[in-house]
């Protein structure tokens, strides 16, 4: 069975030589078998389980017969669609398959079963579950790319409007007064506006490479890492002066590595630190190459990160909705961050403790060219 999400089959039987045999007959590649021996066991297992495929019954059990559990698992929201098949060794009695049947089943056997029989039963149901968890996937991803469609939109309409406007106002003083004093300061913002507004387009352009073309094209070239590290510190030290930012090497910085993109994800995650981080403190940057075969970069600050946006911190517009007026990028920055670090076949986490945020990323020197992003 061809698929990377397990099966669960959920087999209950009070002797267990039957919980190994039936094991033994339906084993196969994607599927759990959850045992009980009792239907209290069973009940236990379902609190922890309620994705199962198909539910293999006893019904002659002491303290708790199959019909009984049978009625319990159908009372419940969580496990109702659970498809039942009933197995006894008792005499073959109409009444029994008609309250076997009442209680939900979808089939009732007959011990000895045809093996081949129940294979077939089992196989039927396998495969619709597996099915149904396609159905969930493509549901997700398509809701997921209908989100970031409709948030595409808003920013083309709206973000993008904020520069524009500024460039048209600037261009409008300019055509009136020529040769006015304030020109080299106006010249100064209008720059800065067509900076914003290019940035945010090559994000843009970027989630449309990762999510159309399967990830980011890298090209991967002998650099030092602690050189690169100093420059990104220094730019970013230049845009906010007030804010102190440490810096420490550790071994060697040597690797292959694309440059250009690296600096995109250390001005995207020191950027988010010193615009969200705690104002009055330092970050604080490290740069471990005493690893023979990767390097370690950390950034820490001081600020705290809400325990709901931890799940969806490195998904496209993850930030939900931005405070108006508040300067801040489109919500593309962490996510185009960790698509690059995972074609380099490195890897990002964050982790809030004790009134710090962690950011640790880890790349071996060597760039995989077999490394794809992870497309959301």
């Amino acid at each position: 069975m061809n698929t990377s999400e397990s099966i669960k089959c959920l087999i209950v039987d009070d002797l267990p030589q039957n919980l190994v045999a039936l094991e033994a007959l339906l084993q196969r590649d994607g599927v759990e078998f959850l045992k009980a021996h009792s239907g209290f066991e069973a009940l236990e297992l379902l609190l922890r389980h309620s994705d199962v495929a198909l539910a293999l019954l006893d019904v002659q059990m002491p303290e708790m017969n199959g019909f009984e559990l049978a009625e319990l698992i159908r009372g419940n929201e969580r496990t109702r669609h659970i498809p039942l098949i009933f197995m006894t060794a008792g005499a073959r009695e109409a009444n029994w398959q008609f309250k076997g049947y009442e209680s939900g089943a979808v089939d009732f056997l007959f011990k000895p079963v045809d093996p081949d029989i129940l294979v077939t039963k089992a196989n039927v149901f396998f495969e619709l579950h597996r099915r149904k968890q396609q159905l969930a996937r493509q549901l997700r991803e398509r809701t997921e790319a209908l989100r970031v469609n409709e948030m595409f939109m808003a920013v083309l309409s709206h973000d993008l409007r904020t520069p524009l406007q500024v460039i048209k106002t600037i261009a409008t003083l300019l055509k009136r007064q020529p040769d006015a004093p304030t020109v080299p300061d106006l010249a100064e913002r209008l720059l800065g506006s067509c900076q914003q507004m290019n940035r945010m387009i090559e994000d843009l352009l970027d989630v449309t490479r990762i999510r159309q073309a399967g990830g980011l094209r890298l090209v991967p070239d002998a650099i030092d890492l602690h050189g690169l590290c100093e420059r990104s510190v220094r730019d970013l030290q230049n845009r906010f002066p007030v804010r102190v930012v440490e810096y420490r090497r550790q071994g060697d910085g040597q690797g292959s590595w694309d440059g250009e993109r690296l600096e995109q994800v250390l001005g995207n995650v020191l950027g988010n630190a010193m615009q969200h981080g705690d104002e009055g403190q330092p970050v604080r940057v490290t740069l471990d190459g005493t690893h023979g075969a990767f390097v370690v970069l950390t950034i820490i600050n001081h600020g705290h990160i809400p325990p709901e946006m931890l799940p969806v911190l490195f998904s496209p517009f993850g930030g939900g909705e931005r405070a108006p007026g508040k300067p801040q990028g489109l919500g593309l920055g962490l996510y185009i961050t960790r698509q690059i670090v995972l074609a380099h076949g490195g890897d990002i986490e964050v982790q809030p403790e004790g009134g710090m945020v962690r950011v640790e990323i880890t790349l071996p020197r060597q760039t995989d060219h077999r490394a794809r992003s992870a497309v959301l």
